[in-house]
């Protein structure tokens, strides 16, 4: 085979694969695309802003992502990921001494069960009353805490299809340099081999 023939059958090999990488960055391009706007949209049509600067706390005032986006509208997978985890996060760790759901909800049942005794024996006695106030308000706490760690959980999925979405967009940046790369490369296989000098024998 000739050095002629060789370098023309790289060349056509590499622009192949560089069409390939090519047809790739733009399918993960589209997808990044799709993931951003797919995010920005949902969160947007959730109305949620980020409190003002002066609504903020001591506390709240310590998460940086909360004083940069104060006021601010949650439009993107980092602001939803911040609202999680520095917004409701520190909320819901307040309701019932940074119990879970899970937690509260077991003494809930049980506060309950313990109160529908006590009224049962006795439902004018103080104790017994004193007992169903306590089951209601761990009651109002289970319900705050499902809420609140729905609505965190909804939001870390959206910030979690967000990255998905980066890496995508990261992924096909790649695929186009790569792609270049080659083309680059069968371009200069092509114009040498067409030099009439390269046109010999590599072996017998």
């Amino acid at each position: 085979m000739t050095r002629k023939k060789l370098d023309l059958i790289f060349s056509i090999g590499g622009v192949l694969l560089a069409l390939l990488l090519l047809v790739l960055g733009l399918v993960l391009r589209n997808q990044a695309n799709f993931a951003k706007s797919y995010v920005r949209d949902q969160m947007s049509a959730q109305q949620i802003n980020f409190t003002p600067a002066a609504g903020l706390s001591d506390e709240e005032k310590s998460a940086s992502c909360l004083v940069k986006n104060a006021g601010k509208p949650l439009t993107s997978g980092k602001q939803a990921e911040c609202y999680a985890n520095e917004y409701i996060g520190r909320h819901v760790k307040e309701v019932n001494g940074g119990k879970t759901y899970s937690q509260t909800s077991g003494e809930s049942r049980a506060a309950r069960a313990a109160a529908e005794k006590a009224l049962a024996a006795d439902p004018e006695a103080q104790a017994s009353k004193d007992l169903d106030v306590a089951a209601k308000t761990l009651a109002g706490k289970t319900d705050t805490l499902f809420k609140g760690e729905t609505l965190r959980g909804l939001l870390l999925t959206s910030y979690g299809f967000s990255i998905f979405g980066e890496r995508a967009g990261q992924a096909a940046t790649l695929s186009f340099l790569a792609a270049a790369v080659l083309l680059l490369a069968s371009i200069a296989g092509f114009l040498h081999g067409m030099r009439k000098e390269s046109d010999h024998l590599i072996s017998a």
